[in-house]
């Protein structure tokens, strides 16, 4: 890969990665209702999940979702009722010490979440039909699904972050079921690109 090539790559992944999305939103969300280092294991399983969703991509799986489009539209509709389940799920998080007594999303969840996340699909697609050149070697594919995860860590740490620095501001039990509800609408509200 070019070096030009390489730098739009980068520059795609970190944009991708830090603009809200399912991921994005349920990390600010768990951040509140969990604090940071609780959300590591959230975190970790997202970054590995996506890391395997793009490099099944890059190895080939597009190609099978291209051929059969109705698997696609069973993905896309599995996606849109877990995302719901989860948006119910931070919308009713309930008090702080309710939040902090039940789990937040954990890593094998988060993983595997990638593969019914309509964000995530069109970002893997979108970064081998446009940054990866086309019958690339696997190791190449592999080396840039992981590039690709890499640079998405500090991007979605930095809404864990911003999730747990709210922490505090969010002790008062009416504003942390004003924020739940806030994320959990803004979750559903992101399957309306993809549903549409």
């Amino acid at each position: 890969m070019d070096t030009q090539l390489f730098a739009a790559l980068t520059l795609f992944a970190f944009v991708s990665s830090i603009t809200p999305g399912p991921n994005n939103l349920m990390l600010l969300a768990s951040g509140v209702n969990h604090g940071f280092r609780a959300t590591l294991p959230h975190m970790a399983g997202i970054s590995t999940g996506f890391f395997v969703l793009l490099a099944s991509v890059g190895l080939g799986l597009g190609l099978l979702f291209a051929q059969l489009p109705q698997l696609y539209l069973v993905l896309k509709w599995l996606g849109a009722a877990y995302l719901l389940t989860l948006a119910w799920g931070v919308a009713t998080a309930g008090e702080p010490k309710d939040a902090e007594a039940t789990q937040p999303l954990g890593f094998w969840g988060a993983a595997g979440f990638q593969w019914v996340n309509p964000k995530a699909w069109v970002m893997a697609v979108g970064a081998f039909s446009s940054y990866v050149p086309a019958h690339s070697g696997s190791a190449l594919v592999v080396g840039a699904a992981a590039w690709f995860a890499v640079i998405g860590i500090p991007a979605i740490s930095l809404w864990a972050l911003c999730g747990s620095r709210l922490r505090h501001w969010l002790r008062i039990p009416r504003y942390r079921r004003i924020f739940n509800g806030a994320m959990a609408v803004l979750l559903v509200a992101s399957l309306v690109p993809m549903l549409a």
